[in-house]
């Protein structure tokens, strides 16, 4: 299969444009090139260049630029050529020769729709107006079935896989849970939800109570990963089974799957391969779970 988008309309026509074709060889990116190329990235993206009169600076065209973030629920991003001959995302005091928009072609929940677009190009036409720049728009139909193509590959990897703990006696009382919890290593978040840090600033995976913050007590914990958003390097499924196990001893639980029948440890093997499976099709398409762009997508 080939990667969602990738003989799609904007990546060839805007191919120049696009940075990945910038001065700086592949593999020696400046940081600002590649932070440039996560944020208006073309296998992700519908790209929209936009050509400047002559050079324009930062802080005259920012303002401009912040009026057209969002487009329904996706975001529109903006980089620059500077005068290095690198894309860099646009900050004051930089100086650009070309600009180049990216609004994002599909989310977790939805594709970008012929509603959004039509509403992207006609404020995308006033915003270039304002900062004297000449949008290239590209063909709606083009773009829909990018979109449509994209939306299918993140619908069909939209993957959260649970364990249950089932309590063996009586239900736990919730405030003797946040102690085993805390000792396991969770963060609890103002919303309820505990969090497993991954010491980086992010998450592994997360446990609920599945009661609400009203109730005392409960007899079933839920752990869940969501698969494409934690890197393969950190095995986010066998770090939460070994958390499992971790707990089945303190809580006096058994492991059990949504239906309520024990996981053998064959069964949690089976499921483990099939995580590898799904990491091998999101590094054919391009799209590794985990990367930034995995993360833009599945947000």
């Amino acid at each position: 299969g080939h990667p969602p988008g990738e003989h799609a309309s904007g990546a060839a026509d805007a191919a120049t444009a696009a940075p990945a074709a910038g001065a700086a060889p592949a593999g020696h990116a400046s940081p600002e090139a590649e932070k440039a190329t996560s944020l208006v990235d073309p296998l992700i993206d519908c790209l929209l260049p936009l050509a400047l009169e002559g050079a324009a600076r930062g802080e005259k065209i920012l303002p401009a630029l912040q009026t057209l973030r969002m487009v329904g629920n996706k975001p529109v991003h903006y980089i620059g050529l500077a005068v290095s001959g690198e894309w860099e995302p646009i900050v004051h005091g930089g100086v650009y020769t070309k600009l180049q928009g990216g609004v994002q072609l599909a989310s977790r929940s939805t594709a970008l729709n012929e509603l959004e677009y039509s509403e992207l190009v006609t404020r995308l036409r006033a915003m270039a107006d304002e900062i004297g720049a000449e949008p290239e728009i590209p063909d709606m139909i083009e773009v829909m079935a990018e979109a449509r193509n994209l939306h299918r590959f993140v619908a069909g990897h939209d993957a959260q896989l649970g364990v249950n703990l089932a309590s063996n006696g009586a239900p736990w009382s919730i405030s003797t849970l946040l102690g085993a919890l805390e000792k396991q290593g969770f963060d609890l978040r103002p919303d309820g939800r505990y969090v497993m840090p991954d010491g980086e600033g992010s998450h592994l995976f997360t446990l609920s109570t599945n009661v609400t913050l009203a109730e005392e007590t409960t007899a079933r914990l839920t752990l869940l990963l969501d698969v494409p958003c934690v890197a393969p390097a950190r095995d986010g499924f066998g770090a939460m089974v070994a958390c499992a196990k971790s707990l089945v001893g303190r809580l006096d639980a058994t492991i059990v799957d949504d239906y309520n029948q024990p996981l053998s440890d064959a069964a949690l093997a089976e499921i483990a391969g099939q995580v590898q499976d799904f990491y091998t099709e999101m590094d054919d398409a391009d799209i590794p779970a985990g990367s930034t762009r995995a993360l833009r997508l599945f947000s």
